[in-house]
């Protein structure tokens, strides 16, 4: 679960963004003054909405407009004091409880894009809100203030704010759910979500000092836009279904390739037959569960997804016989796994007046329902076998398009051998040669 890969999408970009910001407030570098930082607060939150209506993203739309809502509460009714008994300080409770909650409804939503059916209900909540929280600052604002212990008051950076116990519990309940939905999706939207808010927190420890919440502010926004950047990098250069690196991510990592390094090209065997015989549903199951293989491909090997069922692996700085014990071991990882193809849909079961009469024969028709069942067996399980064509470069050939020609030459090899194997390209040429040195 704490893999590499999963701690680098955690923490970029949102978790590096705001240990930066965070690192520039404390060491004082940061001397824009406080218009300035204003004015980049709201470039902020604009390009975020602008990026996500362009990206068709309303869950990040909406969450720029609760920080928006909920800043503008803080600054309508906080006139830079927050004390309790005044309307500063409702509107920051209101902020603490409210934006957590917020986070996690909206990160919970289904991506509908900006349609009316999807955004009217949305906007109407948060109308609500926003109706509630003006109400019951006005209100405060006519109550008798009571006293004003100095601990709650917050007048620089060095003495933040203290934020009720319960809006505590609501910042880590909510925390621990958006940290709970990364770990299940992983994808940049859902560590944004996380990070965003954090900066939020920050935001209202130090609302008390204008210049360090502005910038907090703007920080939670920026996190989210750059999400909607780092998601579109993700479906550029990653497979949707499979979730390997793309043919793109592939070419690229060509370039960055320097003497020594193997490819192996894998292709899975009978492919056809499987979205054949079984549908193309099916087909894709298979190839979730090779890549899930390939994913764990051991000996520094990368592997990406290069179109239908080939996969490419690229081992930089290794040779074909540091690598082949590795591709034999991730060859029988893939045969040893197995699947079952899910059974008929339900929806298949004949409905209306047939089913209805079935129903009206009492326990005679239950119990050949219950023998029907009983009799009914689960499909056989499947496995899928790969084949696979290994080539390292040389001095002479270390074009990465001369290794992947050689590596597909290994491939046809393995198929014609029988497949489910690994071939190496090295040993076709070393028939080359010695059948070269009888004839000299």
């Amino acid at each position: 679960m704490w893999s590499k890969t999963t701690l680098k999408s955690l923490l970029l970009p949102g978790g590096i963004l705001l240990l930066g910001v965070a690192v520039l407030v404390y060491s004082g570098w940061l001397t824009l003054p406080l218009p300035a930082l204003s004015f980049l607060g709201y470039c902020a939150l604009i390009g975020g909405m602008l990026l996500a209506w362009r990206f068709h993203s309303s869950r990040i739309f909406f969450a720029l407009v609760v920080l928006f809502l909920a800043q503008e509460a803080m600054a309508s009714f906080g006139g830079g004091r927050i004390a309790p008994g005044t309307p500063g300080w409702t509107a920051l409770q209101a902020a603490a409880v409210l934006v957590p909650l917020d986070f996690v409804l909206i990160a919970l939503m289904h991506e509908r894009g900006f349609t009316v059916a999807a955004i009217a209900p949305v906007g109407l909540f948060l109308f609500v809100q926003s109706v509630i929280v003006a109400v019951l600052c006005r209100a405060a604002g006519g109550l008798p203030s009571p006293p004003v212990r100095a601990h709650h008051l917050a007048t620089s950076a060095a003495m933040p704010i203290s934020i009720p116990g319960y809006a505590l519990l609501v910042f880590a309940g909510a925390g621990i759910l958006l940290l709970g939905r990364f770990l299940l999706i992983r994808k940049p939207v859902d560590s944004a979500w996380l990070w965003s808010l954090s900066a939020f927190f920050l935001e209202l420890r130090f609302s008390g000092n204008t210049r360090v919440a502005t910038i907090y502010s703007a920080t939670a926004a920026c996190i989210l836009a750059a999400s909607i950047i780092e998601n579109s990098y993700l479906l550029a250069y990653h497979d949707e279904l499979t979730a390997l690196p793309s043919r793109r991510a592939f070419n690229d990592a060509l370039l960055r390739l320097q003497h020594p390094y193997s490819i192996a090209v894998v292709d899975i065997d009978h492919f056809k037959r499987f979205n054949d015989t079984h549908g193309h549903d099916t087909g894709d199951q298979v190839l979730q569960l090779v890549a899930a293989g390939l994913s764990r491909v051991t000996g520094g090997g990368q592997a990406f997804r290069c179109g239908g069922e080939e996969f490419n692996i690229v081992f930089p700085e290794k040779t074909t016989s540091e690598v082949v014990d590795h591709l034999e071991r991730l060859r029988v990882a893939i045969e040893s796994s197995k699947f079952r193809v899910r059974g008929a849909d339900r929806r298949e079961v004949p409905r209306g007046p047939d089913r209805r009469n079935e129903r009206t024969h009492g326990r005679v028709r239950k119990g050949d329902s219950i023998r029907k069942l009983a009799q009914e067996q689960l499909p056989a399980p499947l496995s899928v076998t790969v084949s696979i064509g290994v080539a390292t470069s040389s001095k002479d050939e270390s074009h990465p398009e001369e290794v992947l020609q050689a590596a597909d030459k290994a491939l046809y090899r393995a198929k014609a051998n029988g497949r489910n194997r690994v071939e190496t390209a090295s040993s076709t040429r070393r028939k080359t040669r010695v059948k070269a040195a009888g004839i000299a």
